[in-house]
């Protein structure tokens, strides 16, 4: 526990009438904080010298020594302390001033309202509570990067055996992400090899991810700044999960107990607080939270839903869970590509958003030619002259369209209609080349 949680937080009351710091101190003394008081500044100043403060009220006219000048001098001594002007007179060139010179959160007219004043002092120290938490979080950030320098040293046979995949990963960082600093760029590297690293099986994951979502951004019209964390999103995506036992990262979600899933899940949300203290990864580590949200709010670690989910987020969901489709990773094993993105196609609007389900169909049907010999299609990513592969049958079991049949303008047209009309997703199949 620290010092901070043990002892109370403590106010200091600086006013040169002993009735104003009487009241002050009846009206807190009752909500749990230590009370000091000074009838000076120069006492005020004597306080702060011997006594650890969090927060000082100090009144605007005062003499030898004004409130504008207290908190100016009590801002050059103890920069942490936060400060308050009481002011009673009209005089806003002082009030100015010390706002200025001071750097005051607030000042408060007297005759002061209780519950204003109660809660403006609340207000101040929570800020200075969170303002702490965050020098915390940036410190913890500081020691685990130690942590992982050094992790990483003691692994220098695995590294050995991952050398080649490693360094694409790093070649592919470094042509994304020139502007970046060296320094910057080492760290990316290190944390977005450490998962692969310790299981084979996950080796070239994120490097995959990442080129699919970046090109998925760039379909979708994102700007530099977006696409930019989207691409370190999806290589850091599964940073969170250093943590889990090797045998945990090879087995597929779905055949998981309740329990090792509930440890799983927590991953989005450990791997956004590992990188959020880097300033240029904030945007990423957002992303990193959301990467497992649902289209239809059922994913976790927030629940969101829809558009509440960010774009970003949504993006890499499905570039993720196509490559983890294909490792059996998500369901009980390895599916095709074409097998992968059916799953997308038909989880459209569930798991997944739908435009952006239906556009990274579309980059897969011109990308993949050598990979695959059909993919699967939804009304929506269509296009003229694509040819089915497949029968196309209704639900109800008769025939909509038979295989070799070239797709037009109007046929694309009533299959949508048929899909709105029909509220089922309707997949079919075409030849990888788009005539």
């Amino acid at each position: 526990m620290s010092e901070a949680a043990e002892r109370p937080l403590t106010l200091l009351f600086v006013d040169d009438e002993a009735g104003i710091l009487s009241s002050l101190r009846r009206l807190f003394r009752p909500h749990g904080y230590r009370i000091l008081t000074a009838e000076s500044g120069a006492e005020g100043l004597e306080v702060l010298g011997r006594e650890e403060v969090d927060l000082v009220v100090s009144d605007m006219r005062m003499p030898n020594m004004d409130g504008a000048k207290f908190l100016r001098q009590v801002r050059a001594g103890w920069p942490s302390v936060v400060r308050l002007l009481l002011t009673g007179y009209a005089d806003m060139a002082s009030t100015i001033d010390a706002i200025n010179q001071g750097e005051i959160y607030r000042y408060i007219s007297k005759p002061w309202d209780d519950d204003e004043i109660i809660h403006t002092i609340k207000e101040s120290l929570e800020r200075k509570r969170l303002e702490r938490e965050n020098a915390r979080l940036g410190e913890l950030t500081r020691r685990q990067n130690e942590e992982l320098k050094e992790l990483n040293a003691g692994l220098e046979q695995k590294v050995a055996a991952r050398t080649a995949e490693v360094q694409q990963t790093l070649a592919f960082l470094e042509q994304a992400h020139k502007e970046l600093k060296r320094g910057f760029m080492a760290t990316v590297r290190v944390f977005s090899g450490l998962i692969e690293l310790r299981h084979g099986k996950l080796a070239g994951h994120s490097r995959r991810v990442a080129e699919l979502a970046r090109g998925l951004a760039q379909r979708l019209g994102l700007d530099d700044a977006a696409a930019q964390d989207v691409l370190m999103a999806a290589l850091l995506h599964d940073i969170g999960k250093i943590g889990l036992p090797d045998a945990v990262l090879d087995r597929p979600f779905n055949s998981m107990s309740a329990e090792v899933r509930a440890e799983v899940m927590k991953h989005p949300v450990a791997g956004q607080m590992v990188i959020l203290g880097v300033s240029q990864l904030k945007g990423a580590a957002l992303l990193i939270r959301h990467h497992h949200e649902n289209f239809d709010g059922s994913g976790y670690p927030d629940r969101l839903a829809g558009l509440a989910i960010p774009l970003g987020a949504r993006i890499l969901t499905v570039t993720n869970d196509y490559d983890a489709l294909q490792m059996g990773l998500l369901v009980n094993r390895p599916l095709k590509p074409a097998e992968a993105l059916t799953f997308i196609l038909d989880n459209s609007g569930k798991r997944y958003d739908p435009q952006v389900a239906h556009v990274f169909a579309a980059m897969l049907a011109e990308s993949l030619k050598d990979e695959i010999v059909e993919v699967p299609m939804r009304p929506g990513s269509a296009r003229p002259g694509m040819v089915l592969t497949r029968d196309l049958m209704h639900k109800d079991g008769y025939l909509l369209l038979a295989k070799g049949h070239h797709l037009d303008a109007g046929v694309i047209d009533q299959l949508t209609k048929l899909e709105a009309a029909e509220r089922q997703t309707l997949t079919f199949y075409v030849r990888q080349e788009v005539k």
